[in-house]
C-alpha cells in the first residue's frame, strides 16, 4: 500500500498533512512532479521527477499505481485511471473516488470541460479552504484507517 501524489498543484497544507500521516502511520508517500519537490527526511517520504510535458507525471503515476494504493489529486482523469488500476483516489479537498462513483464524476467534468470551452463558464475552482483542508485530513484518516486493517 502506498500513496502516490499529483504534486505539481497539490496544495502545500495537504502536503504537510501526508508527510505526518506517512510518520504517523508507517506509510509510503511519494511525490511525482515535473520540478524538484522538498520533502522531510523520512524513510516513507520520497519524490519522483518526471520530465516536464501534459500529464507526464499523471501516466508516471498510473504506470506505478497498485491495486490498493491512494492517488491524491484533483485530475478527474487521473483519478479514472487509478481507480481503473485498483487503486482509489482522494481529491485534495476531500473526495474520495472509487469504482462506483468516479465514473459518474468524471461525466461531470468532462461536462463542465465541454461548458468552459463555449465560454457558458468563465470562473474557476473556489480558493482551498480550512474546511476542504479538514475534510481531506477526515477522509485521509478513513482511508489510512481501512488500509491498515
Amino acid at each position: 500500500m502506498q500513496i502516490w501524489v499529483d504534486a505539481d498543484a497539490c496544495p502545500v497544507q495537504v502536503k504537510e498533512l501526508l508527510f505526518r500521516a506517512a510518520k504517523r502511520t508507517k506509510t509510503k508517500v511519494t511525490l511525482v512532479a515535473n520540478q524538484p519537490m522538498r520533502t522531510p527526511r523520512s524513510e516513507f517520504i520520497d519524490s519522483l521527477l518526471v520530465p516536464a510535458g501534459m500529464d507526464v507525471a499523471d501516466r508516471r503515476i498510473v504506470e506505478l499505481v497498485e491495486p490498493g494504493d491512494l492517488v491524491i489529486t484533483a485530475d478527474i482523469p487521473l483519478a479514472a485511471n487509478a481507480v481503473a488500476a485498483g487503486g482509489q483516489a482522494l481529491d485534495p479537498r476531500g473526495e474520495l473516488y472509487t469504482d462506483t462513483n468516479v465514473g459518474e464524476r468524471l461525466a461531470v467534468r468532462n461536462l463542465l470541460d465541454e461548458m468552459r470551452a463555449g465560454g457558458q463558464i468563465t470562473a474557476g475552482p473556489a480558493n482551498f479552504t480550512r474546511k476542504d483542508r479538514q475534510a481531506f485530513a477526515n477522509q485521509l484518516d478513513r482511508w489510512l484507517s481501512l488500509a491498515k486493517k
